[in-house]
């Protein structure tokens, strides 16, 4: 499987794991494994293993740091412009924020005022909280919106630790609420959104569609997390086995995600209500949920506890585990069985919630 500078790039950008070498040019080379990676890689699916490499060649920053997050950002590698006509058409707007805070930046994918109402996406980027950017999820959402007939608003939301929580999750409702307020001139049902991440997104996500129940202001019509980041207790105070978390987003990064995004330590005995979807007792009346992630992924654990309360309190759930994938492989190697399954599922699932009402 061929494993493209471009893809493994993006790929750690949805993981979270930019690290400042990749604004090194990646020369092709072979990675030569030594017998520790070879343990890891026997774990790892074939058609993955070359992605697998190059991010076991790349580890994070060790300690992680506020300053180590702030050179990676800066190093971040230039972003793919988006798709050409006809590709959907790409529009950045400003929206206003929630009480009294700043402005959120969104970027508005194939809006068409004036025609038939379609469905819509609001998409989370990934980065663990403290990562990430709307530019490089922008062609992805562009070959969404075609794939699905939807239009797609990315959300620009603030990184931690400059804002920790509440910031981002208001920064993703305003997004939610300018959408439904103004689906009528971009063109979308507003009885048809659906909001989406990975990764943090995908918790980000969680986070929202808890908000947007409890305020009984915007319906969402379904939840897309993809490998979800929802338990700040993963790594911290709850350990993983040594094989899982080893490629891509690991214990260290997601300590010092959450605790960034929180203001106070992973795995603390109390947390701000809505901050942490796993510790949220009553997941009733939530959305419809599609869950997704690799089985070797840090997340797997809490991903598959999650879809199993959504399942207990009355959600409708589908859950897709990917044998043998770690984070953010459907970014690495999309071109590979795994990744293209994985892709199908979840597409198969949210256009089924467009036409379907539970």
């Amino acid at each position: 499987m061929t494993v493209t500078r471009r893809g493994f790039q993006l790929g750690l950008l949805a993981s979270g794991a930019l690290l400042p070498a990749l604004a090194d040019a990646f020369d092709g080379d072979p990675v030569h494994a030594d017998p520790a990676t070879d343990e890891i890689l026997r774990r790892v699916d074939p058609e993955l293993r070359a992605g697998a490499l190059m991010i076991l060649s790349r580890p994070l920053p060790s300690p992680l740091t506020p300053a180590a997050v702030r050179t990676m950002r800066q190093k971040a590698p230039a972003a793919a412009p988006p798709l050409p006509p006809p590709a959907a058409a790409v529009e950045r707007r400003i929206v206003p924020g929630a009480n009294g805070a700043p402005p959120v930046p969104v970027t508005v994918i194939g809006a068409r005022p004036g025609g038939p109402p379609c469905p819509a996406v609001l998409h989370i980027h990934g980065g663990g909280m403290i990562l990430g950017r709307v530019a490089d999820t922008i062609v992805a959402s562009q070959r969404l919106a075609a794939a699905l007939d939807c239009v797609v608003v990315e959300v620009d939301y603030r990184l931690s630790p400059e804002t920790p929580f509440p910031g981002p999750v208001e920064d993703c409702y305003s997004a939610l609420a300018w959408l439904y307020d103004n689906a009528a001139a971009l063109g979308v049902d507003r009885t048809r959104i659906a909001i989406m991440g990975e990764s943090a997104g995908g918790g980000l996500a969680a986070m929202l569609a808890i908000a947007a129940r409890d305020r009984r202001k915007i319906p969402v019509c379904y939840q897309v997390l993809i490998y979800p980041m929802l338990d700040d207790r993963t790594g911290s105070t709850r350990r993983v086995p040594p094989f899982i978390g080893r490629v891509g987003w690991n214990e260290a990064g997601n300590r010092f995600g959450w605790s960034s995004f929180l203001g106070r330590p992973a795995g603390a005995a109390r947390v701000p209500y809505g901050a942490v979807p796993a510790r949220v007792e009553d997941l009733a009346g939530l959305p419809p949920a599609f869950i997704g992630v690799g089985a070797i992924d840090l997340f797997v654990d809490e991903d598959i506890a999650y879809a199993a309360r959504l399942v207990r309190a009355g959600v409708p759930t589908q859950l897709h585990v990917t044998p043998a994938a770690y984070h953010g492989f459907d970014f690495i190697a999309p071109q590979s069985r795994v990744a293209t399954e994985f892709a199908a599922a979840w597409k198969s699932a949210l256009r089924a919630a467009f036409t379907t009402r539970f």
